[in-house]
C-alpha cells in the first residue's frame, strides 16, 4: 500500500489542481480506485469510498483531505508539476505536503482497514475546494453521507493530533466621517474615527482563554481611505481578520464587536467556527498511548465545517504548505499509513 500510495501521489502531482478547478485530479483519482476495485461515488469534485452496505446500528468514521492545492508560490526552483524525488527521500511538487501526503496515506489505511469487520462504518472522501472553504466543497457532500460521529481530517501536523482548531471571521468595516478642505479646519475626517476602534482592534481582550488555541485574536489587515492629498475623507474602509478559540461562536464575537466599535461592520461569513474534541474520546486517548502529543492548531481546514467531533492529523509539516519546493518526505507517508490503522482498528467509542 505505501508504494501505490506514493504513485498515487505522483499522479497527483503531475495534473494541476488549483481550488475550483480540481476535475482533471478528480477524475484521475476516481479511476485509480475503480482500477483497484472500490465502488466510487462522487458529486462534483468530490469523491468517496464506502465499507460496502452501511450499517445503521454502527457508528460512521469519515477519513477526509483536500485534492485541492493553492497556486504555485514565487521561487519554486523545480517544476511544481513534475514529481520529483530525491537521493535522500524526498518527493517534491505542489500539494505534496499539502495535502496531497494526507490523501493517499488516509486512502491506503482505509483499503486495509475495510478488509477487516470493524465496529463502525467507514467512508473516505477525498474532498475540493479546501484552500478557499468553497461552498462547493466538503460542506456540500456532508449532507449525502450517512451521519457521521467522527472525522480524522488529514492535514500536515507530523502526524500530532490537533483536537482543537481556531475559527475565521472577516469583517470589512466603514468607518465615516465628512469631507472638506484639508487646509481648513473642516469636515471629520474618517481615518482618525477608524484609528479609535482599530486601537480597541489592537489591544481588546476576550476573557475567555483556550489552553490549545489561546484568546480570540483579532488583526486589522487591509486599510483604504482618502482620494488626494487635500481632502479630508469622508470614509474609511478596513479588512479586519478574527480568529476565533471553541469558547465563541463568530455570531456571538460579531455582536460583541458591533457593540463596541463605532465603525459600520458586516461580516462576510459565520461558517468557519472554531472546533475541540475532548481529551477523553477514544481516538484521542489512543492516540496519546501511542506517545502522540495532542496540540491546538491556528491554521483553517475542513474541520470548521463540521458539526461533529474531529481531530486534525497527517503526514508533513504545516509550514511547508504554500511554500516553494513543497515536498514531502517518503518516511512520513510510511509512517502515517501505519500509525492511522494502528490508530482505528477495532477502534470502539
Amino acid at each position: 500500500m505505501y508504494y501505490r500510495a506514493v504513485d498515487l501521489l505522483e499522479g497527483m502531482i503531475s495534473r494541476p489542481s488549483m481550488s475550483r478547478d480540481e476535475k482533471e485530479v478528480a477524475d484521475y483519482l476516481e479511476q485509480s480506485w475503480k482500477e483497484d476495485g472500490h465502488f466510487v461515488f462522487r458529486s462534483g469534485n468530490n469523491i468517496w469510498l464506502t465499507n460496502g452496505q452501511v450499517d445503521p446500528k454502527k457508528r460512521t468514521i469519515l477519513l477526509n483531505s483536500h485534492i485541492d492545492t493553492v497556486k504555485p508560490a514565487s521561487g519554486w526552483t523545480k517544476d511544481p508539476f513534475t514529481p520529483e524525488e530525491t537521493e535522500d527521500d524526498r518527493l517534491y511538487g505542489l500539494g505534496s505536503n499539502d495535502a496531497g501526503a494526507s490523501v493517499v496515506s488516509l486512502y491506503a489505511a482505509f483499503s486495509q482497514l475495510i478488509q477487516r469487520e470493524q465496529p463502525y462504518n467507514l467512508i473516505f472522501l477525498a474532498s475540493c475546494e479546501e484552500e478557499v472553504s468553497g461552498k462547493n466543497g466538503i460542506e456540500s457532500v456532508l449532507g449525502l453521507l450517512p451521519p457521521v460521529s467522527f472525522a480524522v481530517v488529514g492535514e500536515p501536523t507530523g502526524m500530532r493530533p490537533a483536537v482543537a482548531e481556531k475559527g475565521l471571521m472577516v469583517l470589512d468595516c466603514l468607518a465615516r466621517g465628512k469631507s472638506g478642505h484639508a487646509a481648513r479646519d473642516e469636515g471629520v475626517n474618517a481615518i482618525y474615527e477608524a484609528m479609535r476602534d482599530i486601537e480597541w482592534f489592537r489591544t481588546y481582550q476576550f476573557p475567555e482563554k483556550s489552553d490549545f488555541l489561546g484568546p480570540v485574536k483579532m488583526s486589522v489587515t487591509m486599510i483604504q481611505a482618502g482620494t488626494q492629498h487635500n481632502v479630508v475623507p469622508d470614509k474609511c474602509e478596513y479588512v479586519v481578520d478574527v480568529r476565533s478559540n471553541e469558547f465563541y461562536s463568530n455570531e456571538q464575537l460579531f455582536k460583541a464587536i458591533q457593540a463596541a466599535v463605532k465603525s459600520e461592520v458586516k461580516a462576510r461569513s459565520f461558517r468557519l467556527n472554531s472546533s475541540r474534541t475532548d481529551l477523553g474520546h477514544p481516538f484521542v486517548r489512543r492516540a496519546i498511548l501511542l506517545g502522540r502529543e495532542p496540540f491546538g492548531s491556528p491554521t483553517l481546514s475542513d474541520q470548521a465545517l463540521m458539526p461533529f467531533p474531529s481531530v486534525k492529523m497527517g503526514p508533513g509539516d504545516s509550514a511547508r504548505s504554500h511554500s516553494a519546493d513543497e515536498y514531502i518526505a517518503l518516511p512520513e507517508i510510511r509512517e502515517a499509513i501505519d500509525l492511522y490503522v494502528r490508530l482505528l482498528d477495532g477502534l470502539s467509542f
